[in-house]
Parts: structure tokens; C-alpha cells; sequence
């Protein structure tokens, strides 16, 4: 495994269209194990292989319940973009910006070792990390979608945080 560089805002190859994976190669799963690295390394949660210079429809993906890798994702439903989230971007550092999201997304792909797979997310963090990376696959960054919240909702965001933290704090000590 090693660390990749990971391409950054201005860089032309994000706002390429990645190809489709057409056999999953020895080169494929070193290319897999290198973006997982190099995603960890940054401390992101998801990123695309564009991202590290491969126009490839790879992106892999861990919100904490383990890595998920997608090969030529495609989304198959998503719930309407109604939830207004922060997000950042390992291409885009030092920057956040607010953009609508789905709460519910299911995706079929390929796993690593070439199966149909479909995920299905009903969580609205790893419905976003899918949403947000799979943008990627198409030359979209997040920045290409954000919107200025009000501070009414602004105000909502936090509330709504507050009582996630709270909810998973109270999980924890069951």
C-alpha cells in the first residue's frame, strides 16, 4: 500500500468524468488499499479515485461502521434532498459550505471482489458521503452545490446536533 496525492481544487482531472471499471485487477485492488490509506492518512471519510489522479468509478467510503468500496456506483433511489448539511471535501481543504442531501439513499455497485452489492443508507452522514463522492465520479464538487443557510437555520443545524450528541451519549451508557 502507499500513500497517493490527493488532487486538489483547480487541479483539472476533478472535473473529469471517470470511466467505468471493466475487469477488477491486481492494479484495481492495489489502487483500492492505496485510497483507503490515503483517505485514512487525511482523516477523510470518503474519496474518489479521481481524487487521486485515476479516472476511474471507484470511491471507497468509512463513517465509522467500517470501509465500504463501490465500483461503478449508481444510484438507484434517493429520498428527496431535504436536509441541509456542512460538508468538506479532502480536495477542497480548509473549506466547508452547506448543500441539500438526500436522508435515504440506496446504490448498486460492485464490491472488490466483483459481486452486485446493494447498499442501502438510512443515515443521513453516510447517504451524504455517498451522495458527495459519487459526485465526483461526474466532475461535481460539493462547492458546485452549496447553498447560504439562514440562520434560523443555521440555528436548526445546531439544534438538531445537540440532540444527536445527546441521543449517542445516552446510547453509550446503556
Amino acid at each position: 500500500m502507499a500513500l497517493r496525492t490527493i488532487r486538489i481544487t483547480g487541479d483539472e482531472i476533478l472535473r473529469k468524468t471517470s470511466k467505468e471499471v471493466k475487469k477488477i485487477t491486481p492494479r484495481t485492488l492495489e489502487l483500492i488499499d492505496d485510497m483507503f490509506e490515503t483517505m485514512y492518512d487525511a482523516q477523510g471519510v470518503g474519496l474518489a479515485a479521481v481524487q487521486v489522479g485515476v479516472l476511474r468509478r471507484i470511491v471507497t467510503i468509512d463513517v465509522g461502521d467500517g470501509p465500504v468500496v463501490l465500483i461503478n456506483p449508481e444510484i438507484i433511489y434517493k429520498s428527496e434532498e431535504e436536509y441541509l448539511e456542512a460538508e468538506g471535501c479532502l480536495s477542497v481543504p480548509g473549506e466547508q459550505g452547506y448543500t441539500y442531501r438526500p436522508e435515504e439513499v440506496r446504490v448498486k455497485a460492485l464490491d472488490r471482489d466483483g459481486n452486485e452489492r446493494i447498499i442501502e443508507s438510512k443515515d443521513r452522514f453516510f447517504s451524504k458521503a455517498i451522495c458527495h463522492e459519487l459526485e465526483h465520479l461526474d466532475g461535481i464538487l460539493y462547492t458546485d452545490k452549496t447553498v447560504t443557510p439562514t440562520k434560523e437555520q443555521i440555528d436548526e443545524i445546531i439544534k438538531q446536533r445537540e440532540l444527536e450528541q445527546k441521543q449517542m451519549e445516552e446510547d453509550e451508557e446503556l
